[in-house]
């Protein structure tokens, strides 16, 4: 079996804020820096994970349960139009 597993906009949220915290120095992200220490950070990193695991697992199961429409009308419907 292969591993396919693909990144979730959660993790892929994480790895940016870390990357641009890194290299860039906005007023924004020394403030994110100086306001959450090191182990609150990891345990938000955690916690946001989590919770995208469980919304799509609950998504998931919901639409097999009702299957009256396609996956991307049954995600508009959920979730709305998220377009920015």
């Amino acid at each position: 079996m292969t591993n396919n597993k693909q990144q979730t906009a959660v993790e892929w949220f994480i790895e940016e804020l870390e990357y641009k915290g890194d290299l860039r120095e906005t007023p924004s992200i020394r403030n994110i820096q100086l306001n959450i220490d090191t182990s609150d950070y990891m345990e938000l990193k955690v916690q946001a994970k989590e919770i995208e695991k469980e919304r799509m697992i609950k998504f998931c199961i919901d639409w097999f349960i009702s299957r009256e429409m396609n996956i991307r009308e049954y995600y508009e419907q959920t979730y709305g139009d998220d377009k920015q």
